[in-house]
């Protein structure tokens, strides 16, 4: 497989969010979602919608959320609803939280490593294309958060993240915490539920990871620690593997003070193991040319 490329720059403010993805050189066509993490209620670190507004403009895009399976503000369509207007994704975009009603849409996954379907909402039939924003960040139980996570735990509906979570024991996200699956199961399982979106919007996806505000914890997470580790910048690929290697990569690569508490967070949940069994599962690559626009 040919190195995928990987576009940068370290200036992080909304111009540079439509310059990136004008260096893409790809036209998402159609309705377009975007898909972002709104926040949990109490967290200091997700990105807000003022930041996001040129580029969600510049695509003509509707703003695309799924429920959580965990407790919190965001767990039932009516809470979920409340926070997106208190955070203000309302006041700025169309939002639609694909999985507001059932019956949720089943992508197979014949080639599965874990799970051989993924859960989501049915809204996503709405859309034809999608621009994954994601936060690169930590991540409590997946070690750090980037495209691969934004297209498996968080375009999976509410059952659809049980599922993942458990490996395939459950759709139930009353009984997740029953049946937590083996830490590399779970990543796996990541895996395998981020193939099938990208395979849904294939040549019809983006991705762009803005590296700021890095916490060791996730977006999801109602307390927080704040970030540990200096902004890096944005990255856009068309291949979800490359570009969540490459932020991983100048992680690693990085002098800042708060460099090794990142990585430990990473390493002690096994994370990089989501990028390797992704690029086994075949639908990207690791390798890749990073190009500078600065």
């Amino acid at each position: 497989m040919e190195k995928s490329k990987v576009y940068f720059t370290k200036e992080i403010t909304p111009e540079s969010l439509v310059k990136i993805y004008e260096a893409l050189g790809v036209k998402l066509e159609g309705k377009i979602a975007v898909k972002l993490h709104s926040g949990e209620e109490g967290n200091q670190n997700y990105l807000r919608p003022e930041f996001a507004k040129a580029i969600v403009e510049k695509v003509n895009g509707t703003v695309v959320e799924c429920n959580t399976a965990y407790e919190g503000a965001r767990n039932t369509t009516d809470k979920h609803k409340k926070l997106l207007e208190t955070h203000g994704w309302t006041k700025y975009f169309d939002v639609d939280i694909l999985d507001s009603e059932g019956p949720d849409k089943v992508l197979e996954i014949p080639s599965g490593k874990v799970i051989k379907e993924d859960y989501v909402g049915k809204n996503i039939d709405n859309y034809d294309s999608m621009l994954v924003l994601s936060h690169f960040k930590g991540h409590p139980m997946g070690g750090y958060g980037g495209a691969l996570k934004q297209l498996s735990i968080g375009v999976a509906s509410s059952a659809g993240k049980a599922w993942i979570h458990t490996a395939g024991k459950t759709k139930d996200q009353f009984k997740l915490w029953d049946y937590v699956a083996e830490q590399n199961k779970f990543l796996e399982a990541m895996a395998d539920s981020a193939k099938a979106v990208a395979e849904f919007f294939e040549g019809n996806i983006a991705y762009v990871n803005v590296m700021c505000n890095m916490s060791v914890d996730c977006d999801c997470c109602a307390i927080a620690e704040d970030p540990c580790i200096k902004d890096i910048g944005i990255l856009a690929s068309t291949d979800p593997i490359a570009i969540d290697q490459a932020c991983i990569d100048l992680v690693y690569s990085s002098k800042d003070s708060g460099r090794d508490h990142f990585v430990e967070r990473v390493e002690s949940r096994n994370g990089l193991h989501t990028i390797e069994a992704a690029a086994e599962l075949g639908f990207g690559t690791r390798e890749y040319e990073l190009i500078s626009i600065d």
